[in-house]
Order: C-alpha cells, then sequence, then structure tokens
C-alpha cells in the first residue's frame, strides 16, 4: 500500500512539472493533454536499443561476457517496468555484427575490435532474444543496410585500416564508395550488394528467433554520390535521370528483402523507419504540408510507396518535431501519413524523439516530458496509428520525469486490456 501511495505522488509531481504552454492556464493544458479514455488494443511500445558508437549498448566496448550480459539485462528489466513490448536492437550498426555472422565481422562497438570476438562464446543477439522473450518483450534485429563505417571525431576518413581482413569491404573494394562525409558505403546500384544484404538477414532468419527485420533511414547518404559508373552499367538506358534509377536500387532492395524474409518465415515482420517526410508538397503533389529535408529526394527512397505496394508489413517515420513547427508539424506529418496506411495492410507506428528533451528553458516545445504526453495523446485519436517506437533508450533511462511519464500512460492501457 505505501508503495502503491509512493507511486501516485511521484507520479502527480511529475504531472505538475509538465511545462506549460506559453499564455495557457493549467486549466486549458489539463484538458488538452489529459489521458482520457483508456485505449483498447494491443499497441508497439517499442524503443530503439542503438549500439552504433555505443549510444546504448554496450556502454563500452568489452569482451567480458559477464559484462555484457549485466547490461543487456538492466536494459530489458527498464523496459519491462516501462510496460513496454518490444526492443530494436542495432544488430549490424556498420557493416559489423552483434551476433555469429558468416557474412560480417563481430563489432567494434561491441568488443572495441572488429573480428574480435566476445568470450566464452557468448552471442549477444542470442541472449538478448532469449531474455526478452521471458519478458513477453519482441526483440526485432535492426540493421543498417549500406554503411561500412560510422567516422567519429579524430578518426581518418575513409578507413580501410579498421576494418577486418573478413569485411565484405576489404574483400570486395569495388563495391565501396568514398562518400564525401569521411565514410564508406556498399553501393546500393550493385546487384551484388543487394544480393549480399538480402543474404545477411536471410542468415538472421534461419539462426536467430526474431520477432522482426528493421532498417532506419540510412538509405543513400546524400545527392552526391560517386556512381554514375554503376549507373551507366546497370542503368541500361532505362531511367530519365540517375535520380530514378537510384530510388528503383532502393526499391529492389526493399522488395527483395521483403521477399526473401516471407520465403524463410512468416512469422517475422519486416519494417522500415524513415526520415519522417516522405517529399514536401512543393515539391510533389502527393507530399505533406512541409518545407524539410525528403527522403523521396535526399535518401532515394520511395517509402510511400512501399506501403501503397504493401511490400512491407510496418512503417515508423521519424517525426522528430514538435506539434505546431512550422517547417514540420508532428500533427499535419501524423495525419498524412495515417492517410498513407489507410485501406493498406501496412501498420503505422510513429518514430518519437525523446532524445529532444531538455530542461533548460521551459518556454521550449520540449521542455520536460510534456510534448511526449501530448503526442501520445495525438495518436490515440487517429485509429491508424498502431503504436510508438522511441528513440532511443539511454534518453528514457536517464530522464526520471520521463521514464515515469511513460511507465504511468502505459499502466493505464495495460489496466484495461
Amino acid at each position: 500500500m505505501k508503495k502503491h501511495i509512493k507511486l501516485l505522488i511521484l507520479t502527480a509531481i511529475i504531472v505538475a512539472l509538465l511545462p506549460l504552454k506559453v499564455g495557457s492556464s493549467r486549466e486549458e493544458f489539463d484538458k488538452e493533454a489529459s489521458f482520457g479514455e483508456p485505449i483498447v488494443k494491443k499497441d508497439m511500445r517499442g524503443v530503439w536499443v542503438a549500439t552504433v558508437l555505443n549510444i546504448d549498448y554496450p556502454a563500452k566496448p568489452a569482451t567480458d561476457s559477464e559484462i555484457l550480459k549485466k547490461e543487456a539485462l538492466k536494459i530489458l528489466d527498464n523496459v519491462k517496468d516501462l510496460n513496454l513490448n518490444a526492443v530494436f536492437l542495432q544488430v549490424r550498426p556498420s557493416g559489423d555484427a552483434f551476433y555469429k555472422s558468416d557474412y560480417y565481422p563481430w563489432s567494434k562497438y561491441l568488443t572495441g575490435e572488429q573480428g574480435l570476438a566476445p568470450e566464452n562464446d557468448f552471442d549477444p543477439l542470442a541472449f538478448w532474444i532469449e531474455e526478452a522473450h521471458k519478458r513477453d518483450i519482441e526483440l526485432h534485429a535492426w540493421i543498417n543496410p549500406y554503411r561500412v563505417t560510422k567516422k567519429s571525431f579524430g578518426e581518418p576518413e575513409h578507413n580501410f585500416a579498421a576494418l577486418d581482413p573478413a569485411n565484405i569491404a576489404v574483400i570486395n573494394p569495388s563495391w565501396v564508395v568514398k562518400h564525401s562525409d569521411g565514410n564508406l558505403y556498399l553501393n546500393p546500384g550493385i546487384p551484388q550488394v543487394r544480393n549480399y544484404i538480402i543474404a545477411g538477414a536471410v542468415e538472421i532468419i534461419k539462426n536467430y528467433n526474431v520477432d522482426g527485420i528493421h532498417m532506419d533511414d540510412y538509405f543513400y547518404p546524400g545527392k552526391e554520390f560517386n556512381d554514375k559508373e554503376e549507373y551507366i552499367k546497370y542503368g541500361n538506358g532505362g531511367f530519365g535521370c540517375i535520380e530514378e534509377w537510384r530510388r528503383e536500387c532502393v526499391n529492389l532492395l526493399v522488395s527483395g528483402l521483403a521477399k526473401a524474409i516471407k520465403e524463410n518465415s512468416e512469422n517475422v515482420s519486416f519494417g522500415i523507419s524513415p526520415f519522417g517526410i516522405w517529399a514536401n508538397e512543393g515539391s510533389h503533389m502527393l507530399g505533406s504540408d512541409t518545407r524539410g529535408a525528403q527522403s523521396y529526394y535526399d535518401h532515394y527512397a520511395d517509402t510511400r510507396k512501399w506501403v501503397k505496394d504493401e511490400i512491407i508489413d510496418y512503417i515508423a517515420p521519424q517525426i522528430y518535431w514538435h506539434i505546431g513547427f512550422e517547417i514540420a508539424d508532428y500533427e499535419k506529418l501524423s495525419k498524412w501519413w495515417a492517410d498513407v496506411v489507410k485501406d493498406t495492410n501496412v501498420s503505422l507506428y510513429i518514430g518519437q524523439a525523446v532524445y529532444r528533451l531538455q530542461y533548460e528553458n521551459p518556454n521550449k516545445p520540449w521542455f520536460g516530458p510534456g510534448e511526449v504526453k501530448k503526442q501520445l495523446e495525438m495518436n490515440k485519436r487517429l485509429p491508424e496509428i498502431k503504436g510508438s517506437i522511441f528513440y532511443n533508450y539511454n534518453s528514457i533511462d536517464k530522464d526520471s520525469g520521463l521514464f515515469l511519464m511513460l511507465q504511468d500512460y502505459y499502466s493505464r492501457i495495460n489496466s484495461v486490456e
């Protein structure tokens, strides 16, 4: 009883600290952002666990299997305490793996050196899956298809020397593009590259009991990409411009991967979390009322097509902006995506930017967890939205106010399920 009263008091304190909109009274805010009637549906409540640059896991590279297990268990216990039901674990951060693979070397973000295995024959992905399922949590394997390196400050550009000899970029350097951002990428325009990426995903499905294969918004890294020779070789004159060909290259990867997944397991879902804007209406007549970067033109990812053609099982656009943001309004984009998935069999989850929360300026929209709470409430009013995925785990774990708000929000839903 005392524990229950303490939780109620803590929740009341957090709610009291939620920021008011400028010019709003407490009564107006409570009316606008109230929880309202609990929704009675089994929604997606996911969280991204990023491994690149050791953002979330592990805190720092380690070969000690006990350290790696302990950190994983802490994360999964917290996910369970939050009443979340899915983890999107980044198992292929940059041309390397957090699992035993015949295609990719062990990740440097896991053990500190690419190709170096953990001690005691430890397999992180197998461990994460087993422990997640014990807690009734889904485990989705998050892969980055084209990225070979992720340069951090002070590291050399186009650093082949840091790669393990077994890395495909070392074995087949002609598959690699040296990009202006200093990183190495597999070339999406080469058919063998697509086949290799697909084979790597199938390997995961065959060897691990994952609930899904997941990709985020990393396709072409930008418009300036050195692939003119491949366009001449593989475009075969069938495209009006290189941009159309690039989009088709990504389409071929996505459709090929979807087909391979279903051929190997009907129980594994395939989803993509793209940049939140497909196209602005000023650039494309079907676009959204926005003025930001566009996945269709900047990443050559025709994310709308994948929904309309029902190539993927779910889409989770990263709508990482606040409600009312003039350039890219969360409300407008949520409604646009809801309209895209309508009358399809593709589920819509919203990627939500909990990493943006700050506590320095109470006049900013991301001050405290209030914006996230309002976005969750807005999601409930659109039946096409089937849940949320939060980026990222540590942003929740290190913010007690956000942690308690999400815990309370989803416990209310659990009480009526």
